[in-house]
């Protein structure tokens, strides 16, 4: 990682995730460069989530005060929503200007609903190669399937769905991974063979088209410190959704999102009934989701926010007041190079693009 940053010679390193944060840490102090991190959400939280830890483990200690060094090291920290930013500037009693929002963003132009008569009769195959019949409903999912995704709720709603309330006309496309095996598995005990396809993980590039099958989408996420990602994805393709109640689920969405009670399969059961019942009106609401995508959650949009957050950094972390820096030049105006470290996201596009130079 060093010999990759002598050779490329970044102005900036971007990092994602904290373990990229600490080796973007290691580049700042041999290169002198800003440290932009960019935060996904707590790290300790996370492996509380995913029972990596345990609340009683003597590492938990240890681990939240590494956590708190690394949060704290960054010239800069971009967090994905409001909620996260809040959150984090309470647990490290950081209220300055250090820390923005930039909202992960969707590429709306591959992110969008079919227009074209080819392009509906091209989903209207991929339905039959599924083994989905053409005249069901779809209740579609793509994500990580694992209980703090609401994986196993999920399950749950279907079966409250197509065997208490006699909903056989609905079909729920369960993609992801991992765990199909046992999901599979949950989804025939609870008497849904037939009704429920898992075609495992989806290429980032061919998400469009699987969701497109969808006439609604759920995002059945519990954690309440992790980003929902895959919540502007739905509403790029023109979806209405339905969501726990969270606070991320609610700042993506506002008065357009569907709730659910978090943790609560019978109200997520519900509120898909009530969107299905109303095809027409959640179609509208499905077109301005997407609208709202376009217009705040864009490539473009994040872009603009990021390059403002760099030129901010390479301000603090020069010591210079901003009014003095390069004449108010913007680091786009002037040509920057960014290392990427860490991962921001399976399948997701790294967050650094356009002007400069990225890797």
């Amino acid at each position: 990682m060093q010999h990759e940053a002598a050779s490329f010679k970044p102005d900036i390193v971007h990092a994602h995730i904290h373990e990229g944060a600490l080796l973007g840490w290691t580049v700042r102090q041999t290169r002198g460069v800003p440290l932009v991190f960019d935060y996904q959400g707590s790290m300790t939280a996370e492996m509380l989530d995913h029972s990596f830890v345990k609340p009683n483990s003597p590492l938990l200690g240890p681990l939240k005060l590494l956590e708190t060094r690394i949060d704290r090291a960054a010239d800069a920290v971009i967090t994905s929503s409001y909620n996260a930013e809040k959150s984090l500037r309470a647990r490290i009693k950081d209220y300055s200007n250090r820390i923005s929002t930039v909202a992960d963003a969707v590429n709306t132009q591959a992110f969008a609903p079919p227009a074209t008569s080819l392009e509906r009769g091209a989903c209207l195959a991929l339905k039959r190669s599924l083994g989905i019949p053409a005249d069901r409903r779809v209740v579609a999912y793509l994500g990580l399937l694992a209980p703090y995704q609401g994986t196993d709720l999920l399950l749950e709603a279907a079966s409250i769905m197509i065997k208490d309330w006699g909903m056989n006309d609905l079909h729920f496309l369960v993609m992801g991974f991992p765990g199909v095996d046992r999901y599979r598995g949950q989804a025939s005990s609870l008497g849904l063979n037939g009704a429920v396809t898992f075609p495992g993980r989806i290429p980032y590039a061919d998400a469009p088209r699987f969701l497109a099958l969808g006439d609604v989408a759920v995002a059945p996420k519990l954690s309440a410190t992790e980003g929902a990602g895959k919540i502007g994805n739905y509403m790029a393709m023109g979806l209405p959704v339905v969501a726990f109640d969270t606070p991320i689920s609610r700042e993506y969405m506002g008065d357009l999102g569907v709730y659910a009670r978090r943790g609560d399969s019978r109200s997520l059961a519900a509120k898909l009934r009530e969107v299905l019942d109303s095809p027409d009106h959640y179609r509208q609401v499905g077109r301005q989701l997407r609208a709202h995508c376009v217009q705040d959650l864009s490539w473009q949009t994040a872009t603009d926010h990021i390059e403002e957050v760099y030129e901010q950094a390479r301000i603090r972390r020069a010591n210079r007041p901003a009014h003095k820096a390069q004449s108010g030049a913007r680091a786009a105006d002037i040509g920057f190079s960014v290392l990427n470290l860490g991962v921001p996201g399976e399948g997701a596009p790294v967050k650094v693009r356009g002007r400069g130079k990225a890797r």
